[in-house]
């Protein structure tokens, strides 16, 4: 009588299904006896093995485990550090021969679909134990001893950050990664070449000979990565003259110049170890990612969905044979695709910044030492058209979150609170040389005119900025009539524009003399350049104004709302700075009426005392806030850049 098939199946199914093969640290399981063992328990270990990739310890029929792991490897290496997960399925037995069915899925880094196959495992019994009997094609069907297993990260083409009508900002730009090939030197020749490209390309020499001592024999290591037309970029010939060093031209995502708004769009490059151990298998190493700024913030957008490619290639050597025959003499394997998953292309971020005045912002403040910003809005949508830091912030974006004293460019907030209170622009106030609030003594600035001394209205008070008459007139405001109106003006209350961004602060103060520096922009209260430029925005616009620079960011004023007829009035204040006032450097302008105020901020513990200075203006539907931290003052150290900018811009 045949022998029936004898089906592992309930059994099975409460003990081991659904098995995903692991261990837990610390415990060990007795094995059964040889009276005990099972064909389940033989899938079991040769599945734990598999999805370790690891079958040193598997039972093999006729063939050593260490020769079968050997092969294993070799049938494996080209994927990676992936690991499968394996399934025990259907496990049918006839006599002391059985098949196990097994379920192998693969999942790769970042990518959403993962590969799954069904293969089949023959195992015998030998002498009452049950072993696997090894073939290629247990790890996948299509092997068969004279191919292997090949993967490919297929990279997404990461999303452009466009500007001002979806002009292009940062896109792919002409680059050449210079660095070191391991592949043919020595370990003392890689560290020599290593030790001399450093110093060619001006980078570290101790940690990039580390590095490339750290890296494996065939590694490319890369050094640099320097635009293809930079001037400073070293020659082929410097660069090939060293052995083992390489300059590979490649394409990456880069804003037209190297310094173009790089605080505030940020840089893109090689994943760093943090990255990609915070990404949650997102990303692996070497993949480009956004590294600070917009390109960090925004990464999983603009990086996209990475694609694989699993592919059927000859095998390497005659290591990938079976242990238990001789190697294969077949045709070579011609390359087939397995599997593949196409990439996702990283979505576009839009922006509202014009690349002509960012540009020509930073070229005003490219020789000015002290650190510095400029920055532009269009006051009908609050768009930032320009963010410029000068070399003096030493990469930090003060443009957007600066933290100074405003100084006198902060009594456009104060003039709207006294208007609240039923004042005028010809409202009369006193202007004296000082005033002195709980001992200590307030005065104007040293170039104010003494004709505007004594008794003006309050349009002359904030044309020639005269302090002790806002400060005199400090009584007439509730607790936080001051910090509502430079809310209104968009300035002391923080909103999530998508980037990081300060819009001020104006913090109550109990003191008196807190409340009268307070009326002046100094004390406690602080700014950005942005959200100055944010406050002659909204005077320009007629309504509050809240700056944004990333489209679907656009924040929603929580403050009193700036009314037009406010409005109306600062305007013609501010005006007044210009045509008679300290903002006189912009009379000149062609173009439409421009409005102004200047500023000046004293600050430090040692006399004489350093002065933060600004100038705010508009011109027709541009915002401007100049900001530099050192300087003489408002009118003589702001107001130049100003006038340089509103004349490029028109």
């Amino acid at each position: 009588m045949p022998l029936r098939p004898r089906v592992v199946t309930g059994l099975l199914g409460l003990v081991l299904l659904p098995l995903i093969v692991g261990c837990t640290p610390g415990r060990t399981t007795p094995g059964p006896t040889q009276s005990q063992d099972s064909a389940a328990r033989a899938a079991a270990d040769l599945a734990a093995g598999l999805a370790a990739k690891d079958v040193s310890k598997v039972e093999f029929a006729g063939a050593e485990s260490k020769a079968v792991n050997e092969q294993l490897a070799s049938l494996l290496a080209g994927m990676g550090s992936v690991k499968p997960t394996v399934q025990v399925g259907r496990v049918d037995v006839t006599g002391s021969s059985a098949t196990a069915a097994l379920s192998l899925s693969w999942t790769f880094p970042g990518v959403p679909k993962p590969w799954t196959y069904e293969s089949t495992a023959p195992l015998v019994s030998e002498a009452g134990r049950w072993k696997s009997s090894w073939q290629p094609a247990i790890v996948e069907p299509d092997l068969d001893g004279s191919s292997r297993l090949s993967q490919r990260r297929l990279t997404p083409k990461r999303g452009d950050l466009l500007g001002a009508a979806g002009a292009p900002i940062v896109k792919l730009r002409a680059v050449v990664r210079i660095g070191i090939d391991k592949s043919n030197l020595s370990s003392d020749a890689a560290k020599s070449s290593a030790a001399r490209l450093a110093r060619l390309v001006g980078i570290d020499v101790k940690g990039y000979t580390a590095k490339v001592a750290a890296a494996g024999s065939a590694a490319f290591v890369e050094a640099i990565v320097i635009r293809k037309e930079a001037a400073d970029r070293p020659p082929n010939s410097a660069v090939l003259a060293i052995p083992g060093a390489l300059a590979i031209e490649d394409k990456q995502p880069l804003a037209p110049t190297r310094d173009f708004a790089r605080p505030i769009i940020g840089t893109v490059g090689e994943a760093t170890k943090e990255i990609v151990e915070t990404s949650k298998g997102a990303v692996v190493a070497g993949d480009q990612v956004g590294l600070s700024g917009l390109q960090r913030r925004y990464d999983s957008m603009l990086r996209g969905t990475s694609g694989v490619r699993v592919q059927l290639l000859p095998a390497k050597t005659n290591a990938s044979a079976s242990p238990s025959s001789s190697p294969s003499a077949g045709p070579q394997v011609e390359p087939r695709t397995l599997f593949e998953v196409q990439p996702v292309a990283g979505t576009p971020l839009e922006t509202t910044i014009d690349s002509d005045l960012q540009a020509l912002a930073e070229k005003i403040l490219a020789k000015t030492k002290p650190a510095s910003a400029i920055v532009a809005i269009r006051p009908s949508t609050g768009g930032i058209l320009a963010a410029a830091n000068g070399p003096g912030t030493k990469g930090v974006s003060i443009a957007t979150v600066g933290r100074a004293a405003p100084g006198s460019t902060f009594k456009v907030a104060s003039a709207l609170a006294l208007l609240r209170t039923g004042l005028t622009p010809a409202s009369h106030v006193t202007c004296p040389t000082t005033v002195t609030v709980n001992g200590r003594k307030f005065r104007n600035f040293s170039d104010y005119p003494t004709s505007h001394r004594g008794d003006i209205d309050l349009r002359t008070a904030l044309a020639q900025s005269c302090n002790t008459a806002f400060i005199g007139q400090r009584g007439r405001l509730h607790d936080d009539d001051l910090a509502s109106a430079a809310a209104s003006l968009g300035v002391g209350i923080d909103y999530d524009v998508g980037f990081s961004s300060f819009f001020g602060s104006v913090p109550a103060d109990s003191t008196a003399t807190g409340r009268a520096a307070a009326m002046i922009g100094q004390g406690k209260v602080e700014a950005s350049p942005m959200a100055m430029a944010s406050v002659v925005a909204s005077v320009a616009a007629g309504k509050s104004v809240l700056p944004h620079l990333v489209k679907g960011q656009e924040p929603v004023s929580k403050a009193k709302p700036l009314t037009g007829a406010e409005a109306g009035q600062l305007r013609s204040m501010m005006r007044s700075v210009v045509t008679e006032g300290s903002g006189r450097v912009l009379l000149p302008q062609d173009g439409p009426p421009i409005i102004a105020k200047t500023g000046t901020a004293e600050f430090g513990a040692s006399e004489p005392l350093k002065t933060h200075v600004w100038m705010i203006a508009a011109q027709g539907d541009l915002a401007v806030a100049v900001f530099v931290n050192s300087g003489m003052s408002g009118s003589r150290t702001a107001g130049p850049l100003l006038a340089r900018f509103l004349a490029g811009a028109h």
